[in-house]
């Protein structure tokens, strides 16, 4: 008699739940029904320094995937990790063009965006000019960022940022605008294309 499989171990997602990186990454892992377990990091206790946690992930940041004998510490690369392991419910799509912008957008959130109000930047600006010096200069990094990400997407009709399907681009840009309103009070009316549909992305973001 031929012996059982032995069960799949789930991916292990290391999350902090106030961090739009990590959340990038379990819209991701739902959006593609991808069953996984999910390990709490408490940046504000300082867990990401834990010996055992900076074996995964040096830079000491979060999040961090464990799927069998691969492990990875960046939500970007997790995510084109996951669209080829996982190629159920796609996040890029066949057309070269589409496909790089919709990678040029996430790559212009994670370099260009969100490591400007980094918890990190933001302790170090306030303790150089002040406590709460920093908000304004983080909301014009921000208002900048998202007015490329809405010239770039004029031309793309539709419920989300490429069209009417959840494509990498918003994968990224859901975390990043549910930040941007709740912490920061950005006003995106000013970001009219990029945010034609609030009630979708505000769904989008709630993918926990």
């Amino acid at each position: 008699m031929a012996s059982a499989e032995a069960p799949t171990a789930r991916p292990i997602l290391y999350s902090y739940w106030r961090s739009s990186c990590s959340h990038r990454v379990r819209i991701a892992l739902n959006l593609k029904g991808i069953d996984y377990e999910y390990k709490a990091v408490n940046l504000l206790k300082g867990e990401q320094s834990d010996p055992e946690f900076m074996k995964l992930n040096p830079m000491k940041f979060v999040p961090a995937l464990v799927d069998g004998d691969a492990v990875i510490g960046d939500s970007y690369a997790i995510a084109l990790y996951l669209e080829d392991k996982y190629p159920q419910r796609p996040l890029l799509p066949q057309d070269l063009k589409k496909k790089a912008l919709n990678i040029q957008i996430a790559s212009i959130v994670c370099s260009g965006i969100q490591p400007l109000h980094n918890l990190t930047l933001v302790r170090f600006i306030e303790q150089k000019v002040g406590t709460g010096e920093s908000i304004p200069w983080v909301k014009q990094q921000i208002d900048r960022g998202f007015t490329a990400v809405e010239n770039m997407i004029k031309g793309c009709a539709g419920k989300f940022a490429m069209g009417d399907e959840v494509q990498l681009a918003d994968v990224f840009l859901a975390p990043q605008i549910f930040a941007a309103v709740t912490r920061y009070q950005i006003d995106m009316v000013l970001h009219f294309h990029l945010l034609s549909s609030p009630q979708l992305y505000l769904s989008l973001s709630l993918m926990n």
